[in-house]
């Protein structure tokens, strides 16, 4: 069995800018002796059509003066190599390492120094050894050991690879200190703010119309004008363009068309959220996790990045059935049962299969996001589906390059262009010479919308963006 593919969805917006046959509810002719018998009201068969909410809920707005934002985020505290190898032969007391991993940009190469001891690690096998480092050369990126082990080396063939960390140091009792210094590893990020803009135009001899039927918004607004409603509709597609940008958005990439199109300015994009935590944040790829095996791994990765005790998962309608069905299953009353007397659940009630959230080493917290579901944005896609967003809850401190101090921010927020004089947070403003003050010799009413914004998603390695 399987859902027919009638009635589907209708992919083009519904309202006209003027009047036609698809719009007014009539098929009176000279032939017919009476009009049809018509519904006074529209009739919502979409519900609220709406997408915009998310960053509402886990974001706030906050001006901005520039046309880019800059911020500082912690780096490492500790120092670890993953890419290491010698060449020296087995059983050798001392050993020249060489570093493959990217070197330590702010001590112009390895963060590594004299006197300090350091844990080896094969990559392959189960060889470990303790050496103490006696000396560097940040030009080649290698560093010299001598080892505490009697037998030296023993792993030493060609192609080893050792991953090495920093424990402690020691040094000979009336020495000099340590030599050489480390300056605190900050990672530099920045955003820029994009122009967003639409607009409604109507004529004034259309503005003397009158629909017949009532129409309704889901901003409340009401009346008979045809118009009216396609004007309102305007502007909640304008405010739903305002979120799905700062989620979609991507920066240009040099020599793309979309600079070449901009001319001399350049359109140069943004870094909206998908694009930067599927750049540095988490991913989960190749379906949706539907395991506690499944969710232990991310709580593993999780463990190794911010460790944030509260989550929300973002998600569509199948991964939040995945989620209830992995819960339910972990206490059920005998083989495929359901848990009576949990989860306010009853054998003479309609059961409540839902879940709201669990806690297993985290917090974590499911809310569906409509934007996934909806057919005509993310909920229609077959490539490039997204089935939803891990966002840490709470907010962090962050260095502000454009305040100069450390500022708390929550880990999504968004930055619009202000100033005492100019606010472009949401401007609208109407021209025309139609519906009210004419502003010019046109024969219309032009109502314009414009924002200028960008989101900040901080610590993006404590999100995760599962790809289903």
């Amino acid at each position: 069995m399987a859902v027919d593919a009638v009635p589907g969805f209708d992919l083009q917006p519904s309202a006209e800018r003027v009047a036609l046959a698809t719009n007014y509810i009539t098929n009176f002719n000279f032939l017919n002796q009476y009009l049809p018998d018509t519904y006074e009201k529209e009739f919502e068969r979409y519900g609220n059509r709406t997408v915009a909410s998310f960053l509402r809920m886990v974001g706030a707005e906050m001006p901005s003066n520039s046309d880019l934002i800059k911020w500082a985020e912690q780096g490492r505290l500790h120092t670890k190599y993953v890419d290491c190898e010698t060449t020296v032969l087995t059983n050798s007391d001392v050993a020249t390492f060489t570093v493959n991993d990217t070197l330590n940009p702010n001590t112009g190469g390895i963060a590594i120094r004299i006197g300090q001891t350091v844990m080896l690690s094969a990559n392959v096998g189960s060889v470990t050894h303790k050496a103490i480092v006696t000396a560097v050369d940040y030009t080649a990126g290698t560093f010299n050991v001598a080892f505490y082990e009697a037998d030296g080396i023993t792993n030493s063939a060609t192609g080893n690879k050792y991953t090495v960390f920093i424990y402690g140091s020691e040094f000979k009792k009336g020495t000099n200190g340590m030599v050489e210094s480390l300056e605190a590893d900050d990672s530099i990020f920045e955003n820029s703010p994009i122009i967003i803009k639409d607009k409604y135009a109507v004529s004034g001899s259309d503005m003397a119309q009158i629909g017949w039927v009532e129409v309704t918004t889901e901003n409340g607004a009401s009346g008979y004008l045809w118009y009216m409603k396609s004007e309102h509709e305007t502007r909640l597609r304008f405010e739903d363009y305002l979120e799905t940008a700062m989620v979609e958005a991507v920066p240009a990439e040099a020599n793309s068309g979309a600079i070449a199109a901009g001319g001399d300015v350049g359109n140069k994009g943004s870094e909206g959220i998908f694009h930067v935590v599927g750049a540095r944040g988490n991913v989960w790829s190749g379906g949706n996790p539907t395991t506690l095996a499944d969710f232990d791994s991310m709580i593993e990765r999780l463990d190794k990045q911010g460790a944030i005790q509260e989550n929300v998962i973002f998600l569509n309608r199948q991964f939040g059935f995945d989620v209830d069905d992995m819960l339910a299953a972990q206490n059920s009353y005998g083989p495929g049962g359901t848990s009576y007397g949990l989860f306010d659940n009853d054998e003479e009630m309609a059961l409540n299969l839902g879940f709201k959230g669990f806690s297993r080493g985290y917090d974590f917290y499911k809310t569906d996001w409509k934007y996934l579901n909806d057919p005509t944005m993310r909920g229609g896609l077959n490539a490039g589906k997204i089935s939803g967003l891990l966002v840490p809850a709470g907010s962090t401190t962050v260095y502000d390059q454009i305040l100069g101090k450390n500022a708390k921010r929550p880990f999504l927020h968004v930055r619009y262009r202000a100033s005492e004089t100019e606010d472009r947070r949401y401007k609208t403003w109407i021209t025309g010479s139609a519906g009210g003050a004419a502003t010019s010799d046109l024969d219309a009413m032009e109502v314009n919308y414009l924002s200028e914004r960008a989101v900040c998603t901080l610590g993006a390695n404590n999100f995760f963006l599962f790809e289903g």
